[in-house]
């Protein structure tokens, strides 16, 4: 069944996506904060480097787009400083899937997945799943919808953006 042919399909994700939302600010370069730290404290580069989630450590930090992110390593810290833009999950850090249908929604780090040298973060293993059911459409998608909802509140986007 394709993904927009349910109504039910579609208010389900509404659902999903807009409750987890609400719990998010505008301005957050990702929506998975713990302490203050992008991605949850996890170090963007580790995804990379040692092709899984690292926990960062307070001992290696830096500051990029006024957000705080640790590192498990100077060197990984020193990678991301030089370029920033190439270790930054996609869409702000909020989850690829939710970008793809018009929402800002929260991540976790063990939902990712780095495509052509990117890194997109989801919100769930299940979400996960889903995304990499059509990852060229769901990018191709959630990266129309970014420009229109980059700049918008998450608890602002209650319907979804239907992209074919």
């Amino acid at each position: 069944m394709p993904l927009y042919t349910s109504k039910s399909v579609l208010l389900g994700l509404t659902a999903l996506f807009s409750a987890a939302a609400f719990t998010t600010s505008a301005d957050e370069i990702t929506t998975f904060t713990k302490g203050g730290a992008a991605i949850g404290g996890t170090d963007p580069v580790a995804y990379f480097t040692d092709g899984k989630p690292v926990a960062g450590s307070d001992e290696f930090t830096a500051e990029y787009d006024d957000v705080t992110w640790k590192f498990s390593s100077a060197e990984n810290r020193d990678k991301f400083v030089a370029d920033p833009a190439k270790y930054a999950p996609q869409y702000g850090g909020f989850c690829a899937f939710g970008a793809a249908m018009g929402f800002k929604v929260p991540v976790v780090p063990e939902a990712w997945s780095i495509v052509d040298g990117k890194l997109y973060l989801n919100n769930s293993l299940k979400v996960q799943e889903r995304f990499e059911e059509d990852v060229p459409g769901y990018i191709r998608k959630a990266t129309l919808n970014w420009d229109i909802i980059k700049e918008k509140n998450p608890g602002d986007l209650k319907e979804p953006i239907i992209r074919d």
